[in-house]
Protein backbone atom coordinates (compact mmCIF):
# COMPACT_ATOMS: atom_id res chain seq x y z
CA UNK A 1 0.00 0.00 0.00
CA UNK A 2 1.31 3.73 -1.28
CA UNK A 3 2.78 5.65 1.61
CA UNK A 4 1.04 8.84 2.25
CA UNK A 5 3.03 11.71 3.52
CA UNK A 6 2.49 13.71 6.64
CA UNK A 7 1.12 16.54 5.02
CA UNK A 8 -1.63 14.32 3.13
CA UNK A 9 -2.19 12.59 6.61
CA UNK A 10 -2.81 15.74 8.42
CA UNK A 11 -5.18 17.26 5.29
CA UNK A 12 -7.07 13.84 5.29
CA UNK A 13 -7.87 13.77 9.12
CA UNK A 14 -9.88 17.23 8.45
CA UNK A 15 -12.24 15.11 6.56
CA UNK A 16 -14.87 12.75 8.23
CA UNK A 17 -14.93 9.20 6.65
CA UNK A 18 -18.09 8.59 4.29
CA UNK A 19 -19.78 12.29 5.05
CA UNK A 20 -20.94 13.98 1.89
CA UNK A 21 -20.40 17.96 2.70
CA UNK A 22 -22.80 21.00 1.23
CA UNK A 23 -21.10 22.50 -1.20
CA UNK A 24 -19.90 25.68 0.15
CA UNK A 25 -18.58 23.54 2.93
CA UNK A 26 -16.55 21.48 0.96
CA UNK A 27 -15.30 24.34 -1.00
CA UNK A 28 -13.58 25.94 2.39
CA UNK A 29 -12.52 21.89 3.06
CA UNK A 30 -10.49 21.71 -0.37
CA UNK A 31 -8.85 24.64 0.20
CA UNK A 32 -8.09 23.93 3.77
CA UNK A 33 -6.69 20.46 2.31
CA UNK A 34 -4.52 22.03 -0.64
CA UNK A 35 -1.33 20.75 0.47
CA UNK A 36 0.95 21.45 -2.36
CA UNK A 37 4.13 24.00 -2.16
CA UNK A 38 2.45 25.81 -5.45
CA UNK A 39 -1.36 27.09 -6.23
CA UNK A 40 -3.24 23.91 -6.68
CA UNK A 41 -5.58 23.21 -9.11
CA UNK A 42 -9.26 22.46 -7.64
CA UNK A 43 -10.63 19.29 -9.81
CA UNK A 44 -14.48 18.25 -9.61
CA UNK A 45 -14.73 14.51 -10.21
CA UNK A 46 -18.38 13.23 -11.73
CA UNK A 47 -19.73 9.52 -11.64
CA UNK A 48 -22.35 8.94 -13.39
CA UNK A 49 -24.77 6.50 -14.81
CA UNK A 50 -23.95 5.92 -18.18
CA UNK A 51 -23.30 2.87 -20.88
CA UNK A 52 -20.03 4.51 -22.66
CA UNK A 53 -20.63 1.53 -24.75
CA UNK A 54 -23.77 3.50 -25.83
CA UNK A 55 -23.18 6.30 -28.69
CA UNK A 56 -25.17 8.80 -27.11
CA UNK A 57 -23.89 7.85 -23.71
CA UNK A 58 -20.53 9.27 -24.18
CA UNK A 59 -20.21 12.91 -23.42
CA UNK A 60 -17.83 15.01 -24.64
CA UNK A 61 -17.78 19.24 -24.78
CA UNK A 62 -16.58 22.44 -23.34
CA UNK A 63 -17.96 24.93 -20.90
CA UNK A 64 -16.66 28.19 -20.39
CA UNK A 65 -16.35 28.95 -16.30
CA UNK A 66 -17.60 32.03 -14.92
CA UNK A 67 -14.56 32.55 -12.91
CA UNK A 68 -11.84 31.43 -15.71
CA UNK A 69 -9.28 28.68 -14.54
CA UNK A 70 -7.03 30.95 -13.26
CA UNK A 71 -4.27 29.59 -15.95
CA UNK A 72 -2.67 31.95 -18.70
CA UNK A 73 -3.36 30.32 -21.93
CA UNK A 74 -1.63 30.06 -25.26
CA UNK A 75 -3.75 29.46 -28.04
CA UNK A 76 -3.24 28.29 -31.56
CA UNK A 77 -5.24 29.00 -34.41
CA UNK A 78 -5.13 27.07 -37.51
CA UNK A 79 -6.87 29.28 -40.38
CA UNK A 80 -6.26 31.20 -43.63
CA UNK A 81 -7.10 34.42 -44.61
CA UNK A 82 -9.88 36.70 -43.16
CA UNK A 83 -10.16 33.97 -40.17
CA UNK A 84 -6.61 34.29 -39.95
CA UNK A 85 -7.18 38.07 -39.08
CA UNK A 86 -9.86 37.82 -36.87
CA UNK A 87 -8.13 35.25 -34.72
CA UNK A 88 -5.20 37.53 -34.64
CA UNK A 89 -7.35 40.42 -33.40
CA UNK A 90 -9.39 38.49 -30.87
CA UNK A 91 -5.99 37.83 -29.20
CA UNK A 92 -4.37 34.56 -30.37
CA UNK A 93 -0.80 33.58 -29.55
CA UNK A 94 -0.09 31.75 -32.76
CA UNK A 95 -1.94 31.98 -35.95
CA UNK A 96 -0.84 30.20 -39.46
CA UNK A 97 -1.85 26.81 -41.66
CA UNK A 98 0.49 24.48 -43.56
CA UNK A 99 3.69 26.34 -41.76
CA UNK A 100 2.68 25.66 -38.29
CA UNK A 101 1.28 22.32 -39.05
CA UNK A 102 4.98 21.65 -40.73
CA UNK A 103 6.44 23.07 -37.45
CA UNK A 104 4.42 20.98 -35.28
CA UNK A 105 5.17 17.90 -37.20
CA UNK A 106 9.10 18.39 -38.32
CA UNK A 107 10.37 20.26 -35.14
CA UNK A 108 8.03 18.34 -32.30
CA UNK A 109 6.63 21.84 -31.27
CA UNK A 110 3.76 21.95 -29.12
CA UNK A 111 4.45 25.59 -27.08
CA UNK A 112 0.91 26.15 -26.90
CA UNK A 113 -2.33 24.67 -24.79
CA UNK A 114 -5.38 24.54 -26.83
CA UNK A 115 -5.61 24.74 -30.91
CA UNK A 116 -8.39 26.13 -32.80
CA UNK A 117 -8.90 25.26 -36.68
CA UNK A 118 -11.03 26.15 -39.39
CA UNK A 119 -13.29 23.78 -40.81
CA UNK A 120 -11.52 23.92 -44.09
CA UNK A 121 -8.42 23.20 -42.55
CA UNK A 122 -9.44 20.13 -40.80
CA UNK A 123 -7.97 17.65 -44.02
CA UNK A 124 -4.73 19.11 -43.11
CA UNK A 125 -5.00 18.31 -39.61
CA UNK A 126 -5.70 14.78 -40.23
CA UNK A 127 -2.28 13.84 -40.58
CA UNK A 128 -1.33 15.31 -37.40
CA UNK A 129 -3.86 13.20 -35.17
CA UNK A 130 -1.08 10.60 -34.59
CA UNK A 131 0.72 13.23 -32.18
CA UNK A 132 -2.29 15.73 -31.61
CA UNK A 133 -4.71 13.18 -30.25
CA UNK A 134 -2.77 11.44 -27.27
CA UNK A 135 -1.90 15.11 -25.98
CA UNK A 136 -5.80 16.39 -26.35
CA UNK A 137 -4.76 18.98 -28.70
CA UNK A 138 -6.49 17.74 -31.60
CA UNK A 139 -9.82 20.56 -33.04
CA UNK A 140 -12.96 18.96 -32.06
CA UNK A 141 -16.60 20.40 -33.10
CA UNK A 142 -17.94 19.06 -29.99
CA UNK A 143 -15.47 21.28 -27.84
CA UNK A 144 -16.03 24.06 -29.80
CA UNK A 145 -12.72 24.04 -31.49
CA UNK A 146 -13.21 23.81 -34.95
CA UNK A 147 -14.99 26.55 -35.90
CA UNK A 148 -15.84 29.53 -38.18
CA UNK A 149 -16.36 31.99 -35.49
CA UNK A 150 -12.59 31.86 -34.88
CA UNK A 151 -12.42 35.15 -32.66
CA UNK A 152 -15.26 33.65 -30.07
CA UNK A 153 -13.22 30.59 -30.02
CA UNK A 154 -10.02 32.23 -28.62
CA UNK A 155 -11.97 35.00 -26.17
CA UNK A 156 -13.17 32.03 -25.11
CA UNK A 157 -10.18 29.84 -24.78
CA UNK A 158 -8.88 32.92 -22.70
CA UNK A 159 -11.68 33.54 -20.62
CA UNK A 160 -11.66 29.84 -18.96
CA UNK A 161 -12.71 27.11 -21.64
CA UNK A 162 -12.49 23.70 -19.91
CA UNK A 163 -13.10 20.65 -22.12
CA UNK A 164 -14.32 17.25 -20.44
CA UNK A 165 -15.54 13.87 -21.73
CA UNK A 166 -16.37 11.03 -19.85
CA UNK A 167 -14.37 8.09 -19.55
CA UNK A 168 -14.93 4.50 -20.21
CA UNK A 169 -16.07 4.00 -16.40
CA UNK A 170 -18.71 7.13 -17.30
CA UNK A 171 -16.73 9.24 -15.29
CA UNK A 172 -16.28 13.27 -15.70
CA UNK A 173 -13.70 15.24 -14.61
CA UNK A 174 -13.03 19.01 -15.06
CA UNK A 175 -10.57 21.65 -13.51
CA UNK A 176 -12.72 24.21 -11.62
CA UNK A 177 -10.43 26.96 -10.34
CA UNK A 178 -7.50 27.29 -8.04
CA UNK A 179 -6.84 26.80 -4.31
CA UNK A 180 -5.55 31.08 -4.28
CA UNK A 181 -9.80 31.06 -5.96
CA UNK A 182 -12.45 32.65 -3.39
CA UNK A 183 -14.73 30.36 -1.63
CA UNK A 184 -17.15 32.26 -3.69
CA UNK A 185 -15.33 32.01 -6.71
CA UNK A 186 -15.05 27.98 -6.63
CA UNK A 187 -18.40 27.66 -5.89
CA UNK A 188 -19.55 29.50 -9.03
CA UNK A 189 -17.32 27.68 -11.17
CA UNK A 190 -18.53 23.88 -9.41
CA UNK A 191 -21.77 25.10 -9.87
CA UNK A 192 -21.16 26.07 -13.85
CA UNK A 193 -19.80 23.01 -14.07
CA UNK A 194 -22.47 20.21 -12.70
CA UNK A 195 -25.38 22.44 -14.49
CA UNK A 196 -24.00 21.84 -17.77
CA UNK A 197 -23.37 18.36 -16.85
CA UNK A 198 -27.11 17.85 -15.60
CA UNK A 199 -28.26 19.70 -18.60
CA UNK A 200 -26.90 17.15 -21.29
CA UNK A 201 -27.67 14.03 -19.52
CA UNK A 202 -29.02 11.82 -22.09
CA UNK A 203 -32.53 10.88 -22.77
CA UNK A 204 -31.81 6.63 -22.50
CA UNK A 205 -30.54 6.95 -18.81
CA UNK A 206 -32.36 4.82 -16.80
CA UNK A 207 -32.55 5.93 -12.76
CA UNK A 208 -30.47 7.99 -11.11
CA UNK A 209 -27.91 10.21 -13.62
CA UNK A 210 -25.64 11.33 -10.70
CA UNK A 211 -24.12 8.77 -8.71
CA UNK A 212 -21.30 10.69 -7.00
CA UNK A 213 -19.46 14.06 -6.60
CA UNK A 214 -16.65 14.96 -5.22
CA UNK A 215 -14.00 17.89 -5.30
CA UNK A 216 -10.51 17.61 -4.50
CA UNK A 217 -6.81 19.59 -4.55
CA UNK A 218 -3.80 18.48 -6.52
CA UNK A 219 -2.51 15.69 -4.64
CA UNK A 220 -5.28 16.49 -2.16
CA UNK A 221 -7.84 14.18 -0.88
CA UNK A 222 -10.96 13.98 -2.49
CA UNK A 223 -13.93 15.53 -0.33
CA UNK A 224 -17.66 14.03 -1.15
CA UNK A 225 -20.54 16.39 -2.08
CA UNK A 226 -23.94 16.03 -1.13
CA UNK A 227 -25.80 15.50 -4.07
CA UNK A 228 -29.00 17.43 -3.26
CA UNK A 229 -26.80 20.84 -2.04
CA UNK A 230 -27.11 21.97 -6.26
CA UNK A 231 -30.74 21.94 -6.18
CA UNK A 232 -30.23 25.21 -4.09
Amino acid sequence: MKKRSKKYQEAFSKIEKNKAYGKEEAVKLVKETAITSFDSSIEVAMRLNLDTKKADQQLRGAIVLPKGTGKEVKVLVVAKGDHAKAAKEAGADFVGDTDILEKIEKENWFDFDTMIATPDMMPLLGRLGRVLGPKGLMPNPKTGTVTTDVAKAVQDAKAGRIEYRTDSFGNIHGIIGKASFSEEDLIDNLNAFVSQILKIKPSTVKGDYVKNISISSTMGPGIKIQLNTFDK
